[in-house]
């Protein structure tokens, strides 16, 4: 078993150098007319297997709140307007006397905890499975990759700590992690990522989103293109951090931008979940766990506002 291990991973390694470097990243492998990329790794089977890692019926929410005074990615605001208020002295309905409220939402979906759709960011105007921009992105919304079409995904949740492998309790901003620190990360936590996966980091950068926003938005520690090509070629569909980006800031060539961005979305389908709450995860000692997501389906969105939660 270890040899065959030996092997599968190395095979693995390989592909990821093929992912991160080739320019013919299109055609999808999983079709040339496919919209949901890595989510065709989710399986009935998968979802079973990860339903008998419950063993507690603990439950923890992923995600953080989002509202005015949550750090964002520039422009981007958020504002809500409360209507029918009337200051409890409007009009009554009905004989029992109802009362309500509505409510109106501005805001652009990627604040706080979110999902990253596959029409997000791409190669020079090129997204997943080659689709340029001017065939599907429309001002009335995304008429392709639309996060509505996200398959719901309830498959095996994996945290890596890496805040604790690396023995700090928060990492600093640029501090990358690849290949041989998602290695360590795994054997440290006893769990061989896998097809189907959905693999969420814990770094402690979160925490500074409520204490020092500022340093918050200035940078943070991330994934580095080894390790975003490696966890593709594993076939995982969805890679999250508890930080803004997922990838590491600065980015490690610094004359990119959100390199890890187009190698997880535009190249190979695989979704990034920002912002998520991994802290009581860590604090657990939690590694794996049913990980359940059923994002809103918001017609054409980018992205989705998301909170996800895990189960264990």
């Amino acid at each position: 078993m270890t040899v065959i291990r030996s092997i599968a991973l190395t095979i693995a390694a390989l592909s990821a150098t093929a992912a991160f470097a080739a320019d013919n990243w299109y055609p999808s492998k999983y079709g040339a007319a496919d919209t949901i990329g890595a989510a065709n790794n989710l399986s009935p089977a998968a979802s079973l297997a990860a339903a008998k890692l419950v063993k507690l019926g603990k439950v923890y929410s992923l995600g953080v709140v989002t509202g005015r005074d949550t750090p964002a990615y520039p422009p981007r605001t958020y504002q809500i307007v409360i209507t029918q208020s009337n200051d409890g002295t409007g009009q009554l309905l009905g004989s029992n006397q109802a009362t309500a409220n509505d409510d109106i939402l501005m805001s652009y979906v990627g604040i706080g905890s979110q999902l990253d759709g596959l029409g997000h960011v791409g190669v020079n105007h090129l997204y997943y499975n080659g689709k340029h921009a001017k065939d599907f992105v429309a001002p009335d919304g995304l008429k392709k990759y639309g996060t509505e079409s996200v398959p719901p995904i309830a498959t095996r949740g994996v945290l890596l700590d890496m805040a604790k492998l690396l023995k700090a309790k928060q990492l600093p901003a640029g501090r990358v992690f690849n290949r041989a620190e998602i290695e360590a990360a795994e054997k440290a936590a006893g769990v061989t990522i896998g097809k189907g996966d959905v693999v969420l980091f814990h770094t402690g950068w979160q925490s500074l989103a409520t204490t020092n926003k500022t340093k918050f938005m200035g940078g943070e520690p991330g994934l580095g293109k080894e390790g975003a090509a490696l966890l593709a070629a594993r076939g995982v569909v969805a890679v999250g951090a508890d930080t803004w980006a997922v990838e590491a800031i600065p980015f490690e060539i610094k004359t990119e931008a959100f390199p890890v961005h187009q190698i997880l979305l535009a190249r190979n389908g695989v979704y990034i979940l920002e912002n998520m709450n991994t802290a009581a995860l860590a604090a657990d000692g939690a590694t794996e766990f049913l990980f359940v997501l059923g994002q809103p389906k918001f017609q054409g969105a980018v992205q989705a506002t998301i909170n996800p939660v895990a189960i264990r």
